[in-house]
């Protein structure tokens, strides 16, 4: 059974959460302080972890930067309703989603899903086999370890996801479309700010230069290109 924390200082809607998600075999731990949930987190062994931005104490984005320290297991975040700051300052550093109040329940549940999926995919091993070998960088996809100038990583599931899906088309334009769809695994839905920011994120782990890219390029208009000269 897959077990998540959820980290809200909302009783009733954590009660709520929990009783929804074990409908799909999900176990949920919940939290009302960040404080307690960075606890819970050493203790067990989590494939999610449901980050409230609004928490007394600690915020959520301080306790996203201290689960980013030691943990690449994936973080969805709840934000305010049109909270558009928020989003952007919590996929840079380093949600892999967001859901914002109110939301619908089989929302939640399928992005839940979705993300528990590719995070349980990626870290079965030989699931997917083989090396990305390009110029300065290189693509573990067995241990899911990245090595570039920079050194050698782990990134974070959607991280990940994009960069091997980006890689193992190079040369090739994908549109946001195109990634979105892959890496999210559900219809594009124009908002691209997902893209953006974890881009920007790998671009700053994997590039000597993130300003003036060497992999992962620009195609304005468009979408995104991985560098065929590498």
């Amino acid at each position: 059974m897959n077990n998540i924390l959820l980290i809200d200082d909302d009783q009733e809607l954590c009660a709520l959460i929990k009783k929804s998600v074990l409908r799909e075999n999900i176990e949920t731990d919940c939290c009302y302080s960040g404080k307690d949930g960075l606890i819970k987190l050493k203790e067990n062994k989590y494939q999610l972890v449901i980050l409230d931005v609004m928490l007394p104490g600690l915020d959520g984005f301080e306790i996203l930067e201290k689960i980013r320290e030691e943990y690449n297991l994936p973080v969805l975040m709840f934000t305010a309703k049109n909270d558009n700051i928020s989003k952007v300052r919590g996929l840079r550093a380093g949600a892999d989603d967001y859901v914002t109040k109110p939301f619908e329940m089989d929302e939640l549940t399928a992005r839940i899903i979705s993300l528990i999926r590719r995070y349980t995919r990626f870290n079965q091993a030989g699931n997917i086999g083989g090396k990305l070998e390009f110029d300065g960088l290189k693509i573990d996809t067995d241990s899911r370890l990245v090595t570039s100038v920079n050194g050698t990583f782990e990134l974070p599931p959607k991280e990940f996801d994009l960069l091997v899906f980006c890689a193992g088309h190079q040369g090739k334009i994908l549109t946001k479309r195109q990634i979105y769809e892959e890496v999210w695994k559900e219809p594009y839905v124009y908002d691209d700010s997902n893209i953006m920011a974890i881009i920007s994120r790998v671009r700053k782990k994997i590039e000597a230069n993130p300003g003036n890219p060497k992999y992962i390029q620009t195609i304005k208009g468009i979408g995104y290109r991985f560098n065929k000269e590498v």
